[in-house]
């Protein structure tokens, strides 16, 4: 199994919206909008890194009012 953190910088006023539609992407287990530099953290559970970027690069990424992305695999 594969943990990774997704940090999600959204356009202005549409975090609510995001983290609905990231919520609703296989793979993802949990999605959290919080204050800071970025908009919402998603933790991905899947089986591979291949699903992670697969999430990361086409499913969050290629959501209208996404701005930027960093995704971080755990080691342990």
């Amino acid at each position: 199994m594969v943990t990774a953190y997704v940090m999600v910088k959204a356009n202005t006023g549409e975090a609510d919206r995001l983290k609905g539609s990231i919520e609703e992407i296989t793979g993802v287990s949990e999605a959290h909008i919080v204050a800071g530099d970025v908009d919402i953290i998603a933790k991905l559970s899947v089986d591979s890194p291949a699903q992670v970027k697969e999430i990361a690069a086409d499913g969050i990424q290629g959501i209208s009012g996404v701005e930027d992305t960093r995704t971080y695999i755990a080691m342990d």
